[in-house]
């Protein structure tokens, strides 16, 4: 397998993990059902895939758990997923997106989960493909658990009676629901962070670019999902118009029409998820900009009152500068008062500047 194509390890700013050949086997599940409920589990891709062509009223689902290169390159020939999409699978961090190739739509998701503690986004990674009779899901992130998604569908095997595209919404609903715990986690350090800022913490400004770079990573997984929704949404709107051999909604208009309300219900969500990281990123930005604002004042204070002082030191210097020349003294400096003048005007002299400098407000 050749290195992968730049574009194709720079998608999160993050370095990508290819499936190594040698790495220990995924666990792999595949499980068929007819109109929505279970019917059997078979040892074998190869078992399912002959099963789904002999009886076109099976639906098979493969679920893989961080397989390794040689699996995907045989769940790809079993199925005849083409090469690109292959490609994409085996190597890490791809973009949000729903592509078509040939009679297969291929879907890459996002799941996100905050640690508090180091306060990092940390992003994994969902591929599936989905086809008139089939369904792949592929996890390379312990995020997304594909069989709590199996247990949800199979209590309702109305909406699992839809097909292919039914796992597509609720693998796509996990993920947005994912995001919700990540909002408040990230509000709740962006609000601390805003508090150090008037507190004149300096550690503040360190803080507050480490959330920034958290935001902008989840804003990069979230983004696309609004186009992704919309071409899951598709078939449901004009089935008439989905090309033969892709997944379509199968069942009664009602269940069709139930369906397409749940996917718009998801994008809500994810339109109310992506609202919050645009603020997000909005409010750090300003706080970023609160916190130089902050920073600048502060040293034009110190600067006035370094200034202030100067000044006030500068006019006692140059009279004690002149009593102190090396040159033959004047008659004037023999009167019995010239001393006490002298130190009577640099007292006057540093009273009044420091008075003057006490209004303006630099001292």
């Amino acid at each position: 397998m050749p290195d992968p194509a730049p574009e194709r390890t720079m998608a999160l700013g993050r370095t990508a993990a290819m499936a190594p050949p040698d790495a220990d086997p995924g666990q792999v599940r595949t499980l068929l059902y007819r109109e929505g409920l279970r019917e059997r589990e078979t040892d074998t891709v190869q078992e399912a895939r002959q099963a789904i062509t002999a009886d076109p009223g099976l639906m098979a689902w493969v679920s893989m758990t961080d397989p390794n290169r040689t699996q995907l390159t045989e769940l790809a020939r079993t199925f005849g997923l083409p090469s690109l999409a292959l490609e994409d699978a085996i190597v890490a961090h791809q973009r949000p997106k729903a592509e078509i190739y040939r009679e297969v739509l291929f879907v890459v998701l996002r799941p996100a989960r905050y640690d508090d503690v180091h306060e990092k986004v940390e992003i994994g990674e969902v591929h599936l493909f989905a086809s008139e009779n089939f369904v792949l899901t592929i996890r390379h992130t312990d995020q997304i658990d594909f069989e709590h998604v199996r247990e949800r569908l199979e209590s309702g095997p109305h909406r699992l009676a839809h097909g292919p595209l039914a796992v597509m919404y609720a693998v796509v609903d996990a993920v947005v629901d994912a995001y919700a715990p990540v909002v408040s986690g990230l509000q709740d350090d962006i609000d601390e962070v805003e508090n150090q800022v008037f507190d004149g913490d300096p550690g503040a400004s360190r803080r507050t670019y480490r959330l920034a770079r958290e935001v902008i990573l989840l804003q990069r997984a979230v983004d696309p999902l609004d186009r992704v929704l919309q071409d899951l949404m598709a078939p449901l709107e004009r089935p008439d118009r989905v090309a033969p051999g892709l997944p379509r909604a199968h069942g009664s208009d009602h269940g069709l029409n139930r369906l397409h309300n749940d996917l718009r219900d998801v994008a809500d969500h994810e339109t109310a998820v992506r609202e919050h990281v645009d603020g997000f990123r909005q409010l750090l930005q300003n706080i970023m900009a609160v916190n130089n604002n902050l920073i600048d004042q502060s040293q034009n204070e110190a600067m006035k009152k370094v200034s202030s002082w100067g000044g006030i030191l500068v006019v006692p210097t140059l009279i004690a500068s002149f009593y102190g020349m090396n040159i033959a003294p004047h008659g004037f400096m023999h009167w019995v008062f010239s001393w006490p003048t002298a130190l009577v005007a640099m007292a006057a002299s540093s009273v009044c500047l420091y008075t003057v400098f006490r209004r303006r407000g630099w001292l």
